[in-house]
């Protein structure tokens, strides 16, 4: 279109929704951490410690701390006043940008976000950092090469997920932003909302011996043509 306009409460919306999204994920991480623990370190407690229930139980988890995220993002940006010119200097309604052009006092609303974001941040990584340290001491214990192998290929492709979702969210919600410029914020932001979620399926797939596979005789393929 040629005038990209959105409504206030549109981009209340927006905002929440990116944020709520974003928090699932960083909940969902810290689950899978969690799975790939009990099953490298309690293989044979794993039907009980991650039954059905258990797994229902973290995924309400998840869910009502995205909700609870996405709220105190939401409140946040209503109680924000705005007086023109009312361009947001980004892509979506991100919080920053948003903050940037209030008029009003931003020092509560911004640091209530940041706390709240911040806190899940912390949690969900402690919890990943955790799981994957019994998960090495478990490893490192192992006798078998072949155990060792497929305990490490269980792992790769959540802990290439985990450094690219954290490692982007990290820089635009918990460092100070006298550390980085808006245009720093619009292209880290570009990876953790567009890009990292189109590169999943192809980080998690690669799991698969299958399309491993086929990925390899598609690039010797390629090379000899």
């Amino acid at each position: 279109v040629e005038r990209n306009t959105i409504s206030y409460l549109g981009c209340a919306i927006q905002l929440g929704s990116a944020v709520f999204f974003g928090t699932v994920e960083c909940f969902l991480l810290a689950a899978m951490a969690y799975d790939r623990f009990v099953a490298i370190c309690n293989p044979l407690l794993y039907s009980t410690k991650m039954s059905t229930q258990v797994c229902a139980l973290l995924f309400s988890v998840a869910y009502i701390g995205g909700f609870l995220n996405a709220f105190s993002f939401t409140i946040s940006f209503f109680s924000l006043f705005f007086c023109g010119p009312n361009k947001v200097n980004h892509f979506f309604c991100d919080f920053a940008p948003l903050v940037e052009l209030s008029c009003s006092d931003d020092s509560i609303p911004a640091v209530v976000p940041s706390f709240s974001a911040g806190s899940i941040i912390v949690v969900t990584v402690f919890i990943i950092a955790i799981s994957y340290i019994y998960i090495l001491i478990t490893i490192l214990n192992m006798h078998s090469t072949e155990g060792r192998h497929k305990a490490f290929s269980t792992c790769t492709s959540h802990l290439t997920a985990v450094t690219l979702f954290y490692g982007t969210i990290t820089f635009i919600y918990v460092m100070p932003k006298s550390s980085y410029s808006t245009d720093q914020n619009k292209v880290v932001s570009v990876f953790y909302m567009v890009v990292i979620p189109m590169l999943n399926p192809l980080i998690y797939s690669l799991r698969n011996n299958e399309i491993k596979g086929a990925l390899k005789r598609e690039l010797r393929r390629k090379r000899f043509s």
